[in-house]
């Protein structure tokens, strides 16, 4: 972990001498053998602490500790405890640290949490070798000469991609992602601190139109909270690439300008992810769509609980951690979308764009499950018109709709934000006020409910 991030091993002179102490040959042999795996530490003033009565190993000891007081390294790795009794005498405890705890920090520094959803899974970019010279690719190809090469090439540094597979094992999608520090994505900005880059991201034509691209964002998304990471940029042909593009400025990216590296030819989107919300005074969709998975939820935010049927809700929830099954689901692509629909004919007539749902699984569980945003909310008489609004976004099958469409019937789209890693049952809703009983419809709650549900998740 340490060689991968860029931090120097180094060892002291003085450990060097210790170890030519040790009276076993072998050992000693094969220890020292191992010291020019790491950089030597030079040019070392002589220790203060000891003295003409400092036997040999506390001299040794004094003297790699004198080093870290010089800030000649970040830190020491020791399991000597007479060390770490020193540190603290020396008030360089902090900086000392076991195997252990080292192995801790770097994972807290630098560990990277992977994502799992249905209907994609992460892979070492080298083990895609054998589908390269595929037709997949031809198109990557036509806009990058050199993209085998470059292909190759990050598959020896390690990087990673998540794929979409086809049910006869050929390649859905891909969006190949890795993370960067201080990365320069444009003459102008520079973005501090790690980030995520959407290397390359393609869905083949047969796996068009199943929401593939937005399970790359979704995944993305995930990746960037889970890991921490501020900001999601990409570079491309957005004219080559438009519906591409146009799909990345509906959740949020932004072009910024062009990457130095293209002479003026990929044009920079990029996507700020605070990790904390931002104090921004926006209509309360539009502070979803661009910080998302923040969202406003103030008192001028409206807020709902919606019932879903179960057989409904594992269609249009395929990642709730409930009934995530198995990494690829022959379930409706539908769940595949951040973007989906509700249909239903509630007696409720006002929602509006920004305001928040909360869906509540009847049935089984009986309980809070997910929260979404709203992005529209109307009133449709005619299949036509609710099949061309919702899209691939429902549930529901056209003869479904048609049944639904003898009465007026409210469509409403939405966003998912995210599933509550803990559903709230109805009888802790019922015993904190949020509900009276179980909801057979859409039903406003008061802000005050909301933030009590709201800090039982937190």
């Amino acid at each position: 972990m340490a060689n991968e991030n860029g931090h120097v091993l180094l060892y002291h002179p003085a450990s060097e001498e210790d170890i030519k102490q040790d009276n076993n040959a072998d050992r000693r042999t094969q220890t020292l053998s191992r010291l020019s795996q790491y950089t030597r530490l030079e040019s070392l003033p002589t220790c203060p602490w000891n003295t003409a009565d400092t036997d040999r190993n506390d001299a040794a000891d004094n003297e790699i500790l004198h080093a870290i007081f010089l800030n000649a390294a970040h830190g020491l790795v020791t399991e000597d405890r007479g060390i770490h009794k020193k540190a603290k005498e020396h008030g360089l405890l902090e900086r000392v640290y076991t195997i252990q705890t080292a192995e801790d920090l770097l994972r807290r520094l630098h560990g990277r949490v992977s994502v799992q959803l249905p209907n994609i899974e992460n892979v070492p970019l080298f083990s895609l070798d054998s589908h390269l010279g595929g037709q997949f690719f031809n198109s990557l190809r036509e806009g990058y000469e050199n993209f085998d090469n470059w292909f190759r090439e990050k598959a020896k540094e390690g990087r990673n991609a998540w794929v979409n597979w086809e049910s006869n094992g050929v390649l859905g999608g891909i969006c190949i992602y890795d993370q960067q520090h201080n990365e320069r994505i444009t003459d102008e900005i520079m973005l501090e601190g790690p980030a995520l880059k959407l290397a390359t991201f393609k869905v083949g034509e047969n796996s068009r139109g199943k929401k593939i691209g937005e399970l790359f964002l979704k995944a993305a998304f995930l990746y960037a909270t889970k890991n921490r990471l501020e900001n999601i940029f990409i570079h491309g042909d957005s004219d080559r690439h438009h519906f591409l593009f146009e799909m990345l400025e509906d959740f949020g990216f932004k072009r910024v300008g062009f990457d130095p590296g293209s002479q003026g030819r990929d044009a920079v989107y990029l996507k700020r992810h605070p990790v904390n919300p931002p104090q921004e005074e926006l209509p309360s969709f539009d502070y979803l769509r661009f910080y998302f998975p923040h969202f406003r939820h103030d008192e001028n935010v409206e807020k709902f609980i919606v019932p879903i049927k179960p057989e409904y809700h594992q269609i249009l929830f395929i990642d709730y951690p409930g009934q995530q099954m198995n990494i690829f689901s022959s379930q409706s692509s539908v769940g595949n979308a951040i973007k989906m629909a509700y249909l239903c004919h509630a007696p409720t007539k006002k929602i509006r764009p920004g305001d928040i749902v909360l869906f509540y699984r009847s049935g089984d569980e009986q309980a809070i499950t997910s929260i979404g945003i709203v992005e529209s909310y109307e009133t449709l008489s005619v299949a036509e018109d609710i099949v061309s609004r919702v899209k691939r976004r429902t549930v529901y099958s056209m003869p479904e709709i048609k049944l639904m469409a003898e009465k007026p019937t409210r469509v409403m789209l939405f966003r998912l934000v995210k599933h509550l890693s803990t559903p709230l049952p109805q009888e802790w809703l019922e015993r904190q006020g949020v509900l009276k009983g179980a909801p057979q419809s859409i039903t406003k709650i008061s802000h005050q409910s909301f933030e009590r549900v709201l800090s039982h998740e937190n």
